[in-house]
């Protein structure tokens, strides 16, 4: 099974650089993209917008042009979730959409920045609290995950080009590194591009938008219950074209039905 995982920066500008095309040509079982900045109506009767043998499923922004994200798949889900219930609306400066199948679901993600000052990374603090909880209640279920996303968030050193310069940045915080320590650690999930991809200066993210110049980040990857990650089979940064300023991260698994 492959699933491919993008945070586009506009569906509308990543779909003129030839996202759509590229997509089409690779065969995977699930598609996940963030930070469409389109809402729904903007793009379900939108040929250019969909692909041939796919279901599509959004969940927008309430801020028009902002944040939003989808989730494309050949095997139609027992069920769609919105969100995860964040209080006082909060998970409306990120984005979570699941897909729910007969053995796994698939998450579709997308962080809060965090870089607008403090205000803003309390914002995101706060979505990852919640996050925790809601991770706290799935994990005892029995059910797999596949959480994919631009989680805003370099985990290790050798995940940023320059990780003197951003120590004290959002994104390379102290206490966001360690929210990822205790996810992978304690609370039982694992980093599926790591499980199958070993090599240094792996990044997803330029933020000059420059791919391969300057100052890569590692922030785009998918998460998945500790019992998948030994199904892991192969895992890459696509960096042959740049449909946004990240890159697809592409992940086979070895696993025959969802």
């Amino acid at each position: 099974m492959r699933i491919i995982s993008l945070s586009v920066d506009g569906i509308f500008q990543a779909s003129h650089r030839g996202l759509f095309d590229w997509l089409d040509s690779q065969d995977a079982d699930v598609i996940c993209l963030q930070d469409l900045r389109a809402q729904e109506p903007e793009l379900a009767d939108r040929d250019e917008f969909m692909l041939d043998g796919y279901y599509a499923y959004f969940f927008d922004s309430p801020k028009p042009h902002t944040n939003g994200v989808a989730i494309y798949t050949r095997q139609a889900p027992k069920a769609i979730v919105f969100g995860f219930g964040l209080p006082n609306g909060e998970d409306m400066d990120g984005r979570y959409l699941q897909a729910d199948f007969e053995h796994i679901s698939i998450g579709s993600l997308l962080a809060p920045p965090g870089v607008a000052g403090e205000p803003s990374q309390q914002v995101k603090d706060r979505f990852f609290q919640e996050l925790q909880g809601h991770l706290n209640k799935i994990t005892g279920k029995r059910r797999r995950y596949i959480i994919c996303g631009n989680w805003q968030i370099a985990h290790h050193e050798n995940d940023l080009h320059n990780p003197e310069k951003h120590s004290d940045e959002s994104g390379f915080l102290a206490h966001e590194r360690r929210w990822l320590d205790q996810l992978y650690d304690e609370v039982g999930y694992a980093d599926a591009f790591r499980c199958g991809n070993k090599d240094d200066d792996e990044f997803s993210w330029w933020p000059s938008g420059v791919m391969e110049q300057g100052d890569g980040w590692r922030t785009d990857t998918q998460v998945v219950s500790k019992e998948l990650a030994k199904t892991v089979e192969y895992a890459i940064i696509y960096k042959a074209n740049a449909f946004s300023s990240h890159a697809p991260v592409i992940v086979d698994y070895e696993i025959d039905e969802l």
